[in-house]
């Protein structure tokens, strides 16, 4: 780990986080030992865990458990190579950079922790944490997206002073934000990295929500590219009747496997028109008494 080269910080935390801060050899001073005044933002201090909490705005919505306790491993051999950052509140200090950092120090059962105070506002800190995400390339488009969307709806920013703070082109933004109107299950695939966030862009032109599900579970299926999912979006045009038909269909049978797979049942579902039926069937009253049950009836 001493050996990688170091991976370039966003805008605004080149200045905050210093690159290559081993842990002091001294002793940590005791938590109930006042620190000595120092100027924020430019002394490391040692504070102790238990008085830091997570960033409320973090972008990141998952931390994986296992690169958690290579990351403490890691340090356990190497050392703390940077500190993390941390805001002073009322209570205690909040994180604006190194959630990983500190999780991994829990791992290791450690007291305290190096850390860079500085001066933050809410907005300054949402935005450090998103920024030094970015730049350690630890968010998945859709996290990004939504730190974004958070930046916006909780401090009133505009799209042009989002991409002025992140230092993108608003353009970038705009696609990101519209990406949220697409379903929670295409966002799950996205997420997961099932699909690409070219493959999204493209699935948006989609009107109709059945439509677009059933595309993206296409894409995925087959494997299809960026340009193979823009044809293949194509013909889910008004003008394209016939795919249309055919992927009417299609819904009805995906949802018939994935209720008999849920219930363990045989099903039927049949469209005539805008209405249609669902028929399950059963062997015998105990059979019966299962579905209900699996239904959420009890007789």
């Amino acid at each position: 780990m001493a050996n990688l080269p170091k991976k370039p910080l966003g805008r605004g935390l080149g200045s905050i986080i210093g690159a290559g801060v081993q842990k002091p050899a001294t002793p940590a001073p005791s938590p109930a030992t006042p620190a000595a005044p120092t100027t924020p933002g430019l002394t490391l201090i040692e504070i102790p865990l238990a008085q830091i909490v997570p960033n409320p705005r973090q972008p990141r919505r998952e931390f994986d458990s296992a690169a958690i306790k290579e990351l403490a491993e890691s340090i356990r051999s190497e050392g703390l190579m940077q500190p993390i950052v941390v805001r002073k509140i009322k209570d205690g200090y909040e994180l604006i950079a190194g959630e990983r950092r500190w999780r991994a120090f829990k791992e290791l059962g450690q007291k305290t922790i190096t850390a860079r105070v500085v001066e933050a506002s809410d907005a300054s800190s949402a935005v450090l944490a998103l920024v030094e995400n970015l730049q350690r390339a630890e968010l998945n488009v859709v996290e990004e997206a939504l730190g974004i969307a958070s930046l916006m709806r909780d401090f009133s920013l505009t799209q042009d002073a989002v991409a002025d703070r992140l230092g993108k082109p608003r353009a970038t933004i705009a696609n990101l934000v519209r990406l949220l109107s697409l379903d929670r299950e295409i966002l799950g695939y996205l997420g997961k990295g099932q699909i690409t966030a070219g493959h999204a862009k493209a699935l948006l032109a989609i009107e109709n929500q059945a439509h677009r599900v059933q595309a993206a579970r296409q894409i995925i299926e087959k494997e299809l590219s960026v340009r193979e999912t823009e044809a293949l979006v194509k013909t889910f045009s008004s003008g394209a009747k016939k795919p249309r038909r055919e992927t009417a269909k299609t819904v009805l049978e995906d949802a018939q496997k994935r209720l008999a797979s849920h219930l363990a049942s045989r099903v039927s579902v049949t469209r005539k028109g805008q209405k249609g039926s669902i028929t399950i069937f059963y062997e015998n009253d105990d059979d019966l008494a299962r579905l209900l049950e699996k239904l959420g009836i009890r007789l």
